[in-house]
């Protein structure tokens, strides 16, 4: 269990970073963690308390889908709209425009 929470509070320390108007994939929050469980770094996002601190809304799915979220994914994609993030049909636009690299 203390494993799980290490493993989520690094999530939620990377997920700090990434600056307003970018994005990240589950993929590449989990390299930055020198793992390959991406999914894990999802089930963290889904048990995050703190969405404001911790914007897990900023976290996409590798495709550039928007995926799910807390507050349901019309409240994401609003969110990352408002950031200036563009979106259509449920993906984020020019990926490589706003996709945040850890350590880059």
């Amino acid at each position: 269990m203390k494993m799980n929470s290490a493993f989520n509070d690094k999530c939620y320390e990377l997920l700090r970073q990434i600056p307003e108007g970018m994005v990240t994939t589950y993929r590449e929050m989990a390299r930055a963690m020198g793992t390959r469980a991406w999914r894990a770094v999802g089930t963290a996002m889904a048990k995050n308390t703190d969405l404001v601190a911790t914007p897990c809304h900023r976290v996409i799915r590798s495709g550039g889908a928007v995926g799910q979220y807390a507050l349901g994914t019309q409240k994401k994609v609003e969110l990352l709209l408002g950031e200036g993030v563009e979106i259509s049909n449920g993906k984020v636009c020019d990926l490589e425009k706003y996709v945040y690299r850890f350590g880059t």
